[in-house]
């Protein structure tokens, strides 16, 4: 085979390969990872048996504090970290190749959220104040940047003519997830002796929300044919 035949075969060959497995991974780690530790800690006795979005029996966080579920969470968000720095990275590509000018922060602000839930995910397990202080502001940090990702993304995608529909329903999903965070806030004014208790199921379903936002973009990634294929510059002798 002639050089030129290899390099047209692969760079076909590599056009085809679609992406969209990386982003349904991005989403599917954290999902995963959260609910394997809550298992494995129900197992071994170390929360109790019960539906965390419903009955407000105990935090993410408690799930991956001890026993064999201390080195699954880690072993799974660890690595979620990384992918999801470059999930939003590829976001903003994506954003590029369908003619949109918008999400220009993606990269950095899934950069800094993976960092911050890196920090939280390093320091769970250990106690102190300082563990404790870089729990608090590596999960609000996680939540809060992805949240306004997802809300930059959504808003970007809404200005293209065929996709503007479901940037519009990203859009939807973001809200209803902005109303959950708003009534977890009222209700633990409302019923502070119940703070910490709803405040853990509101914390599932706001991780719930985020989760089926990163499957909404892995369908999208699919259904647009989002690809990327590697180029050779080839010098002429």
């Amino acid at each position: 085979m002639k050089p030129e035949a290899g390099f047209a075969a692969m760079n076909t060959f590599a056009s085809t390969q679609r992406i969209w497995l990386l982003a349904l991974i991005c989403a599917a780690i954290p999902f995963l990872t959260i609910h394997l530790s809550f298992l494995v800690s129900a197992v071994e006795g170390n929360v109790r048996w019960c539906f965390p979005y419903w009955e407000t029996c105990t935090s993410i966080s408690r799930t991956g504090r001890h026993g064999t579920a201390y080195f699954i969470f880690k072993g799974g968000m660890i690595p979620a970290c990384v992918l999801l720095a470059l999930f939003w990275w590829l976001n903003r590509l994506w954003l590029q190749l369908l003619g949109l000018e918008g999400g220009k922060s993606l990269p950095w602000l899934g950069l800094v959220s993976s960092l911050a839930l890196l920090i939280y995910t390093l320091a769970l397990g250990h106690a102190g104040d300082t563990f404790y202080l870089m729990r608090r502001v590596g999960v609000i940090g996680w939540f809060g940047l992805t949240y306004i990702a997802q809300l930059q993304l959504g808003a970007s995608l809404r200005h293209h003519p065929h996709w503007g529909k479901a940037g519009q329903r990203l859009l939807q999903l973001s809200v209803v997830t902005l109303l959950i965070g708003l009534i977890s806030v009222v209700a633990g004014l409302v019923v502070p002796e119940r703070h910490d208790e709803l405040e853990n199921a509101f914390e599932w379903t706001l991780a719930l929300l985020l989760n089926v936002h990163g499957f909404a973009v892995a369908l999208l990634w699919r259904r647009s044919g989002f690809a990327l294929s590697p180029q050779l510059n080839r010098r002429q002798d």
